[in-house]
């Protein structure tokens, strides 16, 4: 069965058959029918680890977080989902040592990773809406993803490349000037700072 838990760069849920390379977490979002019926059940929008310690998981579980797919760190992180501080441990820490560098330390009475959450909750969606913002593309770091009309666009290595469930292909015709910018911005900034997304080898 084909589950609509595989999730694009506009943070949009697909019953697609295209296998992912990260699973994420937003809690509860399915129903006894493991239909999705809602966006988000809570802010700590994560990124993990298909496998971790050898658990076993059953998809859409009754009671359990609805598991999602990436194809890559990339493509999560244009979604808004930050690593888990579990099963991607290095990858946390990484980014949470930059997150403190160009963002700074936690408000005050709150965890980093609560700060974290809130400012990168209001970045990405508000009244069950992508957030995105507008930039010149010659001033985004390799990593973030841009929208072209409905569809989205990974910059890297000094290239464009169109985004697909199954990986990327180069563009032919590349994007100038003005773009929406689909990565939530505090996430852009910690790109810019040194962390560099995880991105699927088709865009080698």
């Amino acid at each position: 069965m084909t589950y609509q838990n595989r999730v694009d760069p506009f943070g949009t849920f697909h019953a697609v058959a295209a296998k992912g390379t990260l699973m994420g977490n937003r809690g509860i979002l399915h129903d006894e029918a493991k239909t999705i019926a809602r966006t988000h059940a809570h802010q700590h929008w994560v990124t993990c680890a298909l496998s971790f310690k050898g658990r076993q998981q059953e998809i859409m579980k009754p009671g359990r977080y609805t598991q999602l797919f990436f194809l890559d760190e990339a493509t999560a992180l244009a979604a808004g989902h930050r690593p888990c501080a579990e099963c991607r441990r290095e990858r946390y820490n990484e980014f949470t040592s930059l997150w403190r560098q160009v963002l700074g330390e936690p408000e005050a009475g709150r965890s980093l990773p609560e700060t974290i959450d809130r400012a990168l909750h209001s970045a990405r969606i508000a009244r069950g809406r992508k957030v995105t913002c507008t930039a010149d593309i010659a001033d985004l770091p390799d990593g973030v993803m841009v929208a072209s009309a409905d569809a989205a666009v990974l910059i890297w290595q000094g290239r464009q490349f169109d985004w697909s469930f199954e990986g990327y292909h180069p563009r032919p015709i590349l994007l100038e000037g003005p773009v929406e910018v689909l990565t939530p911005k505090p996430l852009v900034e910690v790109i810019r700072a040194g962390f560099v997304p995880q991105v699927h080898a088709s865009a080698s």
